[in-house]
């Protein structure tokens, strides 16, 4: 499961750094983008907590 969490946290930080370039972005794309960052972010950091736990 945390393999899965952080490939797709990788998948969504590549996409995006490539909405970075797009001069025409919409705000429903950003509220979007910024929402599965958050969530990625979220999924990361629980990633990061359990191994903490379990190395101690």
């Amino acid at each position: 499961m945390e393999a899965t969490q952080l490939a797709m946290a990788e998948d969504l930080l590549g996409h995006a750094h490539s909405m970075l370039d797009e001069p025409k972005l919409t705000v429903p794309e950003l509220r979007f983008t910024v929402a599965r960052l958050a969530e990625a972010l979220s999924d990361t950091l629980r990633v990061a907590h359990s191994r903490g736990s379990r190395s101690k």
